[in-house]
């Protein structure tokens, strides 16, 4: 009896574990074609619903084929009667790209200014003051306002700073996305300047590449990840920001615990667009002057949905000569169900001649777009800093649904 017992409490319990582990292996995100079916796997009892129109049928979707672009709610629910969780998705439209492969210098302003890094101040009557201690702000926020004045750049920032005669001043800053106010009382020092202990900056620049190009929308996508700050490692909430040429000065080869990168100066009045967004997933923005970029507009293609790619044979784009050639490379493992960030794909560089020059992944060729089977498939993005052969690639679709 005692042994029925165990027997079914140990079948009890693999059941629910099996209902625990396939509602957890719902995705919360998915991203699809318009017309690409969509097919979730799930125990019997879990249904999925859709609650809006992009979809054939309205009842249960486990299987189905969406056949309008847009945004996407689904439901998931144990026998109709309650809701495990919703699934997010994005169904895009089947549009053409145009790979690119440029290097370009890259230039973001900040919304504000940001915060940096903290230092105590020696005040003129030689005593050590730290005015931001108790006000809430932290590195990374961003100052957008001082006693209600909005502050755009740093200069902005010192001549308020200046103008209190070290009365107590308004600060608003932001943290992510919210906003907050503090009071802070400026510090003389022996210079006879009025500082608050913040070391802020407002923009941040580098070298990239661009990925693709849409000739509808007149847009671009590049880098494939987002600008962080180097001090804060905080994604630079961007106010503005553009994309220029550059001449390529010299390659640093890539080597064990030490990532190569390219060198590269921008040409001055060479602007090629404008950055409307700085996101995980990569920069975007609009080409204002298509003279400067270099479009080949033989390679248009059509963006490959995730299911689509295989292990094996691709090639990619890049400019790290000042010429954009093809490359080749291996495609080791995809994670088909990670919507959360940018490792989408393992890749390991195995083209001679690139690794040759850079010995893998290098700063710079972040962006670089792939090619399999005469179709976008999406960027490099990471390199392994122990084995710069190799590294990760985030999907095209998941770039492609960020473009505006």
């Amino acid at each position: 009896m005692k042994t029925l017992k165990k027997l079914i409490l140990i079948f009890v319990l693999f059941f629910v574990y099996s209902y625990i582990v396939s509602i957890d292996n719902i995705p919360e995100n998915i991203i699809i074609f318009k017309g690409e079916d969509i097919n979730i796997a799930t125990l019997w009892g879990i249904n999925i619903k859709s609650n809006t129109t992009l979809i054939e049928t309205a009842s249960n979707i486990n299987t189905g084929e969406f056949d309008k672009a847009g945004q996407e709610t689904l439901t998931v629910s144990l026998f109709d009667k309650i809701n495990l969780k919703t699934i997010d998705v994005s169904v895009l439209e089947d549009i053409e790209v145009i790979p690119n492969g440029e290097i370009v210098g890259i230039k973001l302003y900040t919304s504000g200014v940001l915060v940096v890094g903290t230092s105590s101040i020696e005040g003129i009557d030689g005593q050590i003051y730290k005015p931001f201690e108790g006000t809430g702000i932290l590195e990374g926020d961003s100052i957008i306002e001082v006693n209600g004045n909005i502050i755009n750049n740093t200069q902005e920032l010192v001549n308020s700073i200046n103008k209190s005669n070290g009365q107590e001043i308004e600060v608003k800053f932001v943290r992510n996305g919210e906003e907050k106010t503090c009071k802070i009382t400026p510090v003389k020092n022996k210079q006879e300047e009025y500082k608050i202990g913040l070391w802020v900056r407002d923009s941040a620049g580098g070298v990239g590449t661009v990925t693709f190009y849409n000739e509808e929308s007149k847009s671009f996508a590049a880098l494939g990840h987002a600008i962080t700050d180097i001090d804060t490692g905080e994604i630079i909430n961007t106010s503005s920001g553009e994309i220029d040429d550059v001449n390529i000065v010299s390659i640093v080869k890539g080597e064990k615990e030490e990532p190569g990168k390219v060198q590269g100066t921008i040409i001055n009045g060479s602007a090629i667009g404008n950055i409307y967004k700085n996101c995980g997933f990569g920069i975007y923005g609009t080409v204002e002057n298509l003279n400067n970029l270099n479009i080949n507009y033989n390679r248009r293609v059509k963006v490959a949905s995730r299911q689509e790619i295989e292990l094996g044979k691709a090639t990619f784009l890049s400019g790290i000569d000042g010429q954009v050639k093809e490359y080749e490379l291996e495609i080791e493992k995809i994670y088909l169900n990670n919507n959360e960030d940018n490792k989408s794909m393992l890749i390991k560089i195995t083209d001679e001649e690139l690794l040759e020059k850079t010995g893998g992944i290098i700063q710079g060729m972040s962006g670089s777009p792939i090619i399999q089977n005469g179709k976008f498939i999406g960027a490099i993005t990471h390199v392994f800093v122990k084995e710069p052969q190799v590294g990760y690639a985030v999907f095209g679709d998941m770039m492609l649904n960020e473009l505006e």
